[in-house]
């Protein structure tokens, strides 16, 4: 399925993860082909949308959801908070881009190196915990934490990993529209975790396809 085609025709599950890994890779090689950036399609979807996905990260100013997947305008429908945590505005946002845009991938983007995760960490060795609506983030977090050191997960990659997981299974178990899409097999939901240094997205896990996806390289 070309970029183009994603306008007029709503790919599979596997189709749109596969459309978002090859940007990552164009991004990843330094030849992005910046696709879906110009007038023509700035007035082709002025009067409606259809995102590929729905992608749900982190709100690190690192995290630009476009340029990491070489996608353009109207490709992606993107939420994001710090440390991916997700509250009802969050939830009814996935929602909405799963049930009324039809979107059939929903992403869930963590990263290395996060600054949430950290503070959660530290306050779970017994660090100061952040004060203000900071400390409600923290707070999120911090389970997973507490799931990976219990499991004995001590490195930041396992702790990053729990914590994308976590999130995946949080979204469906809160969210039946959701869940039951995935049921469906017209909806799959993705975990990846993003590296800063190389610009890659590496796969944690994955619920509603039916075979395995080969990991990025």
């Amino acid at each position: 399925m070309t970029q183009t085609q994603t306008q007029t025709q709503t790919p599979t599950p596997r189709e749109a993860f596969e459309l978002l890994m090859a940007g990552n890779q164009r991004f990843v090689k330094g030849s992005p082909e910046h696709p879906n950036q110009d007038a023509t399609r700035r007035a082709l979807i002025a009067p409606a949308q259809q995102p590929f996905a729905v992608l749900f990260g982190c709100s690190d100013s690192r995290l630009a959801a476009e340029i990491i997947f070489d996608q353009g305008l109207g490709d992606l429908f993107v939420v994001r908070t710090a440390g991916h945590v997700a509250g009802a505005e969050v939830l009814g946002s996935i929602e909405y881009g799963v049930s009324v845009l039809d979107c059939p991938l929903v992403v869930v983007l963590g990263h290395d190196s996060c600054g949430a995760i950290a503070a959660a960490c530290a306050a779970a060795d017994g660090g100061q915990v952040p004060a203000g609506f900071v400390r409600d983030v923290v707070e999120r977090v911090t389970p997973s934490v507490l799931a990976a050191h219990a499991a004995g997960h001590r490195q930041p990659e396992e702790i990053l990993d729990e914590h994308i997981e976590r999130t995946v299974d949080l979204l469906l178990e809160r969210s039946r529209v959701l869940a039951d899409r995935v049921a469906a097999g017209q909806t799959a939901v993705v975990g990846l975790s993003y590296r800063l240094a190389d610009g890659s997205a590496q796969r944690v896990v994955i619920r509603g396809l039916d075979a395995a996806v080969p990991a990025a390289s």
